[in-house]
């Protein structure tokens, strides 16, 4: 199949999928990238491939790249202990939590939003409102005093505030806002320059609101239903071009020395065993039989937001799909891999 007929092949599967968003691959010379929907349905103003999009989750890679640096420059160790690396009192926490378990979901600490007994992120926002919450510490009281929820060292359960607790480390020992850093030391040194962490009542142009479809067919904006700004939990938003920028900077060890930058990677924590699915410091990756490394794997769910990206380390391939609605990404991107 040449290039004109996978894009009228893409094409076809949006409309199929009723897909809203955009999406960009690349393997080789041979780049294909589209879009369809609204970034405003209000304003029919159409979704374009330079439209930015919040990932949700998918960018809690940049938050494990952040302290990968911090541990590069000597200033803390994948070993040091979060009672050792910040200055704030956490009294229900196990003394032994490492910045190695925030890293691998495994340090056991309560969830602001626990994915296995919550579904529905909008009641997080009913006592206390999303436009409070703007950076790392606003998370704070929603954790700082509750017991943990497991014990260190267990099996993987993905929590967010650990991210959060890691975005606090790299505030307190860079003595910058966490989303500050990541602009400048991860967007910038990969050339993100449309990236960023907008806030939701303040966001520039060619950045597509975000949908829910309601139980009567009719959408509604998710203006009330995340945190106004995003953090090292997730929220950042981007183009589908830059995170496949953010990828190569990645692999050409521009953000990282080579070193680290396995380490960032590696396999760590068995996740669906019968999948072959890991998680690493970098998010998930699935292995083969002979466990040599498939593909990595970015995902991101929020309420009008969906989010997937796959990297091929063997081809050296990227595929990103962003989506202003709460589904629709990861159908699509079976389809370009079905292609590609």
């Amino acid at each position: 199949m040449d290039k004109t007929n996978k894009l009228n092949y893409l094409k076809e599967k949006q409309e199929e999928l009723h897909f809203s968003g955009a999406y960009y691959a690349k393997r080789g010379n041979e780049i294909l990238q589209g879009s369809s929907g609204f970034a405003n349905r209000s304003e029919k103003i159409a979704n374009e491939p330079d439209t930015r999009f919040a990932i949700a989750s998918g960018c809690k890679i940049f938050t494990a790249v952040s302290i990968c640096m911090l541990v590069e420059s000597g200033k803390i160790s994948f070993d040091s202990k979060l009672k050792d690396c910040l200055d704030i009192d956490l009294p229900n926490f196990d003394g032994d939590i490492t910045i190695h378990h925030l890293l691998t979901h495994t340090s056991g600490v309560p969830d602001y939003f626990n994915e296995e007994i919550m579904d529905d992120f909008e009641l997080l926002w009913k006592s206390r409102p999303m436009y409070t919450i703007r950076s790392p510490k606003d998370f704070l009281p929603m954790i700082q005093y509750e017991e943990m929820q497991g014990s260190i060292n267990g099996s993987f359960q993905y929590n967010n505030s650990g991210y959060i607790l890691l975005g606090l480390i790299v505030e307190q020992v860079t003595k910058c806002n966490f989303t500050a850093f990541v602009e400048e030391h991860i967007f910038q040194k990969a050339g993100m320059m449309d990236s960023g962490y907008f806030e939701m009542d303040r966001l520039p142009g060619r950045t597509a609101l975000g949908y829910i479809e309601e139980p009567d067919g009719n959408w509604k904006t998710n203006i009330y239903s995340l945190p106004v700004k995003g953090g090292p939990d997730g929220g950042a938003y981007v183009t589908v071009e830059d995170m496949a920028k953010f990828w190569e900077a990645l692999m050409s060890h521009r953000l990282l020395s080579e070193d680290m930058t396995q380490k960032l990677l590696a396999p760590r924590e068995v996740v669906y065993e019968e999948d072959n699915i890991y998680y690493g410091y970098c998010g998930y990756m699935e292995l083969d039989d002979e466990k040599k490394i498939v593909k990595y794997i970015q995902m991101g769910y929020d309420p009008g937001v969906n989010f997937r990206a796959v990297y091929y380390p063997g081809t050296q391939s990227i595929i990103v799909v962003c989506s202003n609605e709460s589904e629709g990404a990861f159908e699509l991107l079976k389809e370009i891999e079905t292609i590609l």
